[in-house]
C-alpha cells in the first residue's frame, strides 16, 4: 500500500520533536516511517484511478493550459495592434479565431487592407462564413474610412514583426485545442460517470469532463461531502483561540480542482433557477461576486456529492420540489418556481 503524506505534515511532525528546525533527508525518511507506523489510521491509502480517468485528467488539465496560452497570445496581439493598426480590432469581435489570424496575415496594416480590391475583401468574408451583405458592407466602409494611426517605421515595423510571430503561434494553437476538445469529448462520453456529470446545469461542453476528474472514481475516498469541500479548497478554514474566531481562505488545495468547481458554479447560474436565486441572495447580504460564487460552489458540491454516491443524475425539478416542501427562501416566489418546473417537464 502507498500512503500519500503532505510535506507540511512531515515538516510539522519533525518540528514537534526538533524545534531548532534542523533538517536532513535521513531524518525525514525516519519521520515518514514513524508517521505510517504510528498514525496509519489518519492516513488514506492511495488508490490509482483507471487509465481512462487518468487520461481524461491529463487531457482537461493540458487543454486548460493551452487555453491560457491562447488568451496570453491574443492579449499580446491586441496590445501590439493598438500601437499601429487599432482599426482591425473593431472589424472582428473575436480575436482568437483563424479568420482573424488569416486577415492579419493577408493585410498586415491598414494600407494593405485599403489597397485590396473590394471584390477580394467580399470574397474573403464570405469564405469565412460572413454571409450578411449588410455586415460585409459595413466592414468595407470601415476599412475605406480608416485613418492610419502612425507611419513611424520605428513603431510599425517592429510591431508588425511581433504580430506576425504571435499570429503564427496562435494559428498552430487553435487547431490543437480543437483536437483536444474532440479527444476529451470521446473519452468523457465513454466514461461510466459521463452521463451523470453531463446532466449538470451549465456543465457542458468544457466543464462537464472536468467534474469526474474532480470527484474521482473511488466513492469511498470521501466519507462526507465536507471532506471533498475541504480537499478542493472550497470550504474555508475556521480558526479560534480563546474568545476569538476567524475564517480565512484555504491555501493548501489542488488549484485546478478548486478552479473547476468555481467556474462551473458561475456557469450554472443561467441554467438553474435556484442557483441564480442563491447567488442573488448572497449578493444582497453584501458578499462580493467571488465570495457568492464560492458559496454557490459549496452548495453545489453537497448536492452533486449525493448524486455521485447514489449514481443518480441531478434532477432540477426534483430539487426545486424539495426546496418548496422545506419552505426554502430560494423558492419564495412559488409562481415563478412552478413555471420553471412546468417548462422543464415539457
Amino acid at each position: 500500500m502507498i500512503y500519500p503524506v503532505n510535506p507540511q505534515t512531515v515538516a510539522k511532525y519533525r518540528q514537534a520533536f526538533a524545534p531548532s528546525r534542523a533538517k536532513a533527508d535521513p531524518t525525514d525518511a525516519h519521520t515518514l516511517v514513524e508517521l505510517v507506523l504510528k498514525h496509519k489510521e489518519k492516513l488514506t491509502a492511495w488508490q490509482p484511478s483507471s487509465a481512462q480517468l487518468r487520461a481524461l485528467q491529463q487531457l482537461v488539465e493540458n487543454r486548460r493550459m493551452l487555453v491560457g496560452e491562447k488568451v496570453r497570445l491574443t492579449n499580446r496581439i491586441i496590445a501590439a495592434l493598438k500601437s499601429y493598426y487599432p482599426q482591425v480590432l473593431e472589424w472582428f469581435e473575436d480575436k482568437d479565431t483563424q479568420v482573424f489570424c488569416e486577415f492579419l496575415t493577408r493585410y498586415p496594416d491598414l494600407k494593405a487592407a485599403q489597397a485590396a480590391p473590394k471584390e477580394e475583401l467580399e470574397q474573403f468574408f464570405k469564405s469565412n462564413h460572413v454571409v450578411q451583405a449588410k455586415t460585409i458592407k459595413h466592414r468595407l466602409e470601415q476599412i475605406q474610412q480608416g485613418v492610419v494611426l502612425t507611419t513611424d517605421a520605428g513603431i510599425v515595423e517592429p510591431f508588425q514583426l511581433l504580430v506576425r510571430a504571435l499570429i503564427a503561434q496562435l494559428q498552430v494553437l487553435l487547431p490543437t485545442i480543437a483536437t483536444f476538445d474532440a479527444k476529451i469529448e470521446a473519452v468523457f462520453a465513454a466514461h461510466p460517470d459521463g452521463a451523470l456529470f453531463a446532466a449538470l446545469p451549465g456543465a457542458e461542453p468544457h466543464l462537464a469532463p472536468r467534474l469526474p476528474v474532480a470527484f474521482g472514481e473511488e466513492r469511498s475516498r470521501y466519507a462526507t461531502a465536507q471532506d471533498l469541500l475541504r480537499y478542493s479548497g472550497i470550504a474555508p478554514v475556521k480558526e479560534s483561540s480563546g474568545q476569538k474566531s476567524w475564517v480565512h481562505w484555504r491555501w493548501s488545495c489542488p488549484k485546478f480542482l478548486r478552479q473547476t468547481f468555481v467556474e462551473w458554479a458561475q456557469q450554472s447560474r443561467p441554467y438553474s433557477f435556484w442557483a441564480e436565486a442563491f447567488y442573488q441572495m448572497q449578493r444582497q447580504k453584501g458578499e462580493t461576486h467571488q465570495a457568492a460564487i464560492r458559496s454557490l460552489a459549496f452548495k453545489w458540491i453537497r448536492i452533486v456529492f449525493r448524486c455521485w454516491q447514489e449514481r443518480q443524475p441531478y434532477d432540477e425539478v426534483k430539487y426545486l420540489m424539495s426546496l418548496k416542501r422545506k419552505g426554502s427562501p430560494l423558492v419564495q416566489n412559488l409562481v415563478l418556481a412552478e413555471e420553471t418546473i412546468r417548462s422543464k417537464i415539457k
